[in-house]
């Protein structure tokens, strides 16, 4: 048994040593925001997007204005899109449940899912309008209830896209700001003379997006740390390499620091994929992003079993996981750590990432260790409460707390047991050992 890697990235303190690069700009810009708001967020908007309106903020006019340039064909697979993530977001939304359940005669105990109450979505859209994006955050976002929405996007070519700016209004965001990078991150969270702060932002970004709200997080909630979009191909010879070359480079594309991973247990398959990934790179139109990517963060690993296949991918715990097997579903039972499953050659990356209905923001970075990506359930706090309804009741659980208030050293703690014995107990006390 061997795993051989046909084809290596980076090495991981090369990546680590990039990433370093960043944080000291986002202090400085996120601290500027929280010193000097609105002056600050215009200067970094003149600087890294040349865009400087009379308000960040959108008009109800303006909205009207940019959604009328939409063509009637986009608009209708904008909603479409919308649709289909509103639905899927609403079965999960309806599995949710408060409960309230009597664990004891008298003891009733329960909880709650409250929406957030104001969240900050991120839209990314400097290089490419991310017209999904707003599909995945917003309208997720609506469909939990969250009664305050603000949504940003940066510039597109000097000026709102119109594109973006309809998906963002039709998902239900109250707010919408044309705003990019740190400075729209930073002020919906830390807030600005004119904008309220929000208590979460959510969505994909570029490093210093990532960056900022690392270092936000604790005064707001995220959704999640994310990175650069990944991708994994889990495939054996039911398919072929322009199958793998084509999934590998539909998400390289994506930045020059996107991993792209084949896993294979054929060699064949493998050496095959990477003549098509240099075939396809003579043609693709994002070819100068997509290649980097490869070279830079492109891997092939060939396997001896099927077994190792899965501890491998498990072990890299990718954000995309695109499998095309003779055991799909087998993978999708042992399969536990990544962001989400593609499975089988009629699925592919692309349809969650635009429109099938699953969220799109995902872990990345092996975050799917111990996380799932953005859905409705992330705008969901759950609050649980108690409730004693009888004197017997609080009788009994006073004297089991006081004793094991005691027990650890917490006389305060115990007194607030004892003085519910006292108050309520003339009457026996009900469960067993508490009366001893």
């Amino acid at each position: 048994m061997a795993i051989t890697y046909i084809k290596r990235g980076k090495p991981e303190a090369e990546r680590s040593q990039d990433d370093l690069k960043v944080r000291g700009t986002v202090e400085g810009i996120l601290k500027d925001i929280e010193v000097r708001g609105d002056a600050a967020v215009r200067e970094l908007s003149e600087k890294f997007d040349k865009y400087s309106p009379a308000s960040f903020r959108l008009s109800p006019g303006e909205i009207d204005a940019l959604m009328q340039r939409v063509s009637p064909r986009d608009m209708a697979d904008i909603k479409f899109a919308q649709e289909q993530v509103r639905n899927f977001a609403q079965a999960q939304r309806n599995s949710m449940k408060d409960i309230e359940i009597e664990t004891l005669p008298g003891v009733i105990l329960g909880h709650r899912n409250i929406p957030v109450q104001s969240v900050g979505c991120y839209i990314p859209g400097g290089k490419f309008p991310m017209v999904a994006s707003a599909h995945m955050s917003v309208a997720t976002a609506s469909v939990a209830g969250v009664p305050r929405i603000a949504a940003a996007t940066p510039p597109f070519k000097g000026e709102p896209n119109p594109a973006v700016i309809a998906a963002m209004h039709l998902g239900g965001a109250h707010e919408i700001y044309v705003m990019g990078g740190i400075q729209a991150v930073g002020a919906m969270a830390i807030g600005t003379q004119s904008i309220k702060p929000v208590h979460m932002l959510v969505g994909p970004g570029n490093a210093f997006v990532a960056e900022a709200k690392r270092q936000l997080y604790g005064r707001v909630g995220i959704d999640l740390f994310a990175g650069p979009t990944e991708t994994m191909v889990i495939a054996d010879e039911t398919v072929d390499a322009e199958m793998c070359a084509t999934d590998l480079l539909g998400q390289a594309e994506h930045g020059y620091n996107s991993p792209a991973v084949l896993v294979t247990n054929s060699r064949k398959l493998a050496d095959q994929t990477i003549i098509e990934i240099a075939r396809i790179l003579q043609i693709l139109p994002t070819a100068d992003t997509a290649s980097k990517s490869w070279e830079d963060y492109g891997e092939v690993i060939v396997c001896d079993t099927y077994e190792e296949m899965l501890d491998t991918a498990n072990a890299i715990a990718s954000e995309h996981v695109q499998v095309m097997t003779d055991r799909d579903d087998w993978f999708l039972e042992n399969m536990h750590s990544y962001g989400a499953l593609f499975l089988g050659p009629r699925t592919n990356v692309a349809n969650g990432d635009k429109v099938i209905g699953t969220n799109h923001t995902l872990p990345t970075k092996k975050a799917g260790r111990y996380t799932g990506g953005l859905w409705v359930g992330k705008f969901l706090k759950t609050h649980s409460y108690q409730k004693i309804t009888t004197d017997e009741a609080a009788t009994a659980i006073g004297a089991y707390c006081s004793r094991l208030c005691i027990l650890e050293g917490f006389v305060g703690h115990a007194e607030q047991a004892n003085v519910r014995v006292r108050r309520y107990g003339g009457k026996n006390i009900a469960y067993g050992a508490a009366a001893e």
